[in-house]
């Protein structure tokens, strides 16, 4: 296991944020984190990344105990806040290989990363110029300079336009090919997209962790879209196994489809037919909303 959590309690006073939490990350997986807010998501990842010192139960990390090791388990993890704290006034490049020496590395791999995340037509530009996205772009590639086994990523979407959106998740699900990826976000639909597994906390507590796979299994199939032009649902009835269309808002369409087949393709051809560009494409997953809503209500 990459990292083993058992009985970890944290207390504020008479506020007790964290109730015996338990859990294990393995190595080659993106895990969520999803709770409301005050749930105690914020309070967890502090936790691991060393921030707070004081609290109760076990943890370990490849072996090192987070309480008697922090600093070596430190070097291994990347963190990317959710508010992104950068220096608007350095260049890109000029940023991260400021980081790296923060780091104290000897050949720090900025080129590599400046490839692996976009950012290499951008490296001498400010950062205060930059987009939303390209500023967690920036954030990202200080978080990987020390090539860190564990990442954790609070809310790294946030703010991101449907083009970077699904840049970035890319980006994410490469890296949870062979780290380990804890990403907090209160959006359902990141869990859906990028998770193998999702653990909700509510009051302290997990209240669920479980395989996505799992949840969609035997479930309704329900597909979000989104156009950039109005259509009529009864248009989108038309399509071969589509049951039901509901237009939730605006050019925000949410089809329910009849047995078990991914009609996604064929609501792309549908869009490229009728001279539609789609915004949004994603499959929705009922079963951990519902869950969500009743673990959490």
């Amino acid at each position: 296991m990459s990292l083993f959590i058992e009985n970890i309690s944290k207390s504020f006073g008479a506020v007790q944020a964290l109730k015996d939490i338990s859990f294990t990350l393995k190595k080659g997986e993106v895990v969520g984190l999803l709770g409301p807010n005050g749930a105690g998501k914020s309070t967890l990842m502090k936790i691991l990344t060393g921030f707070y010192r004081e609290w109760d139960g076990k943890g370990t990390f490849f072996d090192k105990d987070l309480k008697k090791e922090r600093l070596e388990i430190q070097k291994e993890i990347g963190y990317l806040t959710e508010n992104n704290p950068l220096y608007p006034e350095m260049y890109v490049k000029e940023y991260l290989l400021y980081v790296s020496g923060l780091y104290r590395l000897q050949n720090p791999p900025v080129e590599e990363l400046l490839k692996q995340t976009g950012l290499l037509e951008y490296q001498n530009k400010k950062i205060e110029i930059l987009s939303k996205g390209y500023k967690q772009r920036v954030g990202l590639a200080a978080a990987l300079i020390h090539n860190p086994k564990f990442i954790i990523l609070d809310e790294p979407t946030t703010g991101l336009d449907p083009n970077q959106l699904v840049e970035i998740r890319k980006l994410i699900r490469e890296l949870g090919k062979d780290k380990t990826v804890l990403l907090s976000t209160h959006i359902l639909q990141e869990i859906d997209a990028l998770c193998d597994r999702v653990l909700i906390i509510n009051k302290g507590r997990i209240v669920l962790d479980e395989n996505l796979e799992i949840l969609r299994k035997d479930q309704n199939q329900i597909i979000e879209v989104s156009f950039d032009f109005r259509i009529e649902t009864e248009a989108l009835n038309r399509i071969v196994g589509v049951s039901k269309v509901k237009n939730t808002h605006d050019f925000d369409y949410e089809i329910h489809v009849t047995g078990k087949q991914d009609l996604r393709p064929a609501i792309f051809d549908f869009a490229h037919d009728n001279g539609l560009k789609i915004l949004k494409l994603q499959l929705k997953n009922e079963s951990l909303e519902q869950l969500f809503t009743s673990l959490t209500a």
